[in-house]
């Protein structure tokens, strides 16, 4: 009698895979991964259209994934697959910044094309050195991230998971993918120990282009931190550099970074009110009138005061 499971466990549905015999161990066995709605803890545009799994197996390749959602809902459904240790952190991004860079990138605010973004990736991906194994194997109880064609692709899987339940009829793990990804065993253990010793040129290849986009980013961030000098951030703070590296200004230097600053904007807003030549001369008008209203009063307090010094008469 085949074994019951129960459909779901908290947020995530559980889907049975069978995975077939194999010459390293001739038994058929029943995998289980979990499925739910990708929810992570900062959310992106693709959310509603990607599902979280855990426990994939340690062979799993995009390929397999890809058919495992094919057999669940059909062709043209499965987009893309991100495993755990392919997620690009912040801090992979930089790996290859050197620290001036690396310390300056906050302050850059340039957005990129989109083809200046895939330039950059692949001249990334020259500076790295050779992979050394042909195929990856993930973590055992490892996760990944499935992205769908849309958030209905989702809800028809979800039911497809709860559908194989009722029906015992469970996807086969590698269905479909024999001879279109490397194999592993002692042929995957041979290729790993070829891949270990690269041909030369191509590892010199891989050191100049390194070199070139580290020069590069070392350019980039001196010309980036001589357009910040003696400018204040959003909090008020100046960095003023000295000999061309980046250090922490004295508060005396700072200071008077800030006053010349100060000096510098109020000197552009006086020049900018008296831009308009009406304005100015709409002013001098007014100032004009002041001066004559001031003298008239001025002379009327004078004429009172003579007036009343003619009346004074000292008593004897």
């Amino acid at each position: 009698m085949p074994q019951s499971f129960p459909p779901t466990i908290g947020d995530f549905s559980i889907l049975p895979v069978s995975v077939p015999a194999l010459p390293s161990y001739p038994h058929a066995v029943t995998h289980h991964i979990y499925v739910r709605r990708n929810a992570p803890k900062i959310p992106t545009e693709d959310d509603s259209r990607s599902l979280f799994l855990t426990n994939v197996p340690v062979d799993s390749t995009e390929l397999h994934l890809r058919g495992l959602f094919t057999a669940l809902v059909g062709a043209g459904r499965f987009e893309s697959a991100t495993f755990e240790g392919e997620r690009k952190s912040p801090s992979s991004e930089m790996e290859l910044l050197p620290g001036q860079a690396t310390r300056l990138a906050a302050h850059s605010k340039k957005r990129k094309r989109e083809g200046e973004e895939a330039e950059k990736a692949k001249e990334e991906a020259a500076a790295r050195l050779p992979s050394t194994w042909s195929r990856p194997l993930r973590r055992s109880g490892g996760t990944a991230v499935v992205l769908l064609a849309d958030e209905k692709s989702v809800e028809r899987t979800l039911k497809a998971i709860a559908k194989a339940h009722k029906t015992r009829r469970y996807p086969t793990w590698g269905e479909g993918v024999s001879g279109r990804v490397p194999a592993l065993g002692s042929r995957w253990l041979k290729a790993h120990a070829r891949l270990s010793y690269p041909d030369k040129a191509a590892v010199e290849e891989s050191v100049n282009a390194f070199f070139t986009l580290f020069n590069r980013h070392e350019q980039e961030a001196a010309e980036l931190a001589k357009r910040l000098r003696n400018e204040p951030d959003e909090d008020g703070f100046v960095t003023v550099t000295r000999g061309g590296r980046t250090a922490p200004a004295s508060r005396s230097e700072a200071e008077e970074a800030r006053r010349k600053m100060l000096e510098r904007a109020e000197k552009r807003k006086a020049e900018l009110s008296n831009f308009y030549r009406f304005q100015l001369r709409e002013r001098k008008k007014a100032e004009q009138d002041e001066l004559l209203k001031r003298f008239e009063e001025d002379r009327k307090k004078i004429s009172a005061m003579r007036e009343k010094r003619a009346k004074f008469r000292p008593e004897v």
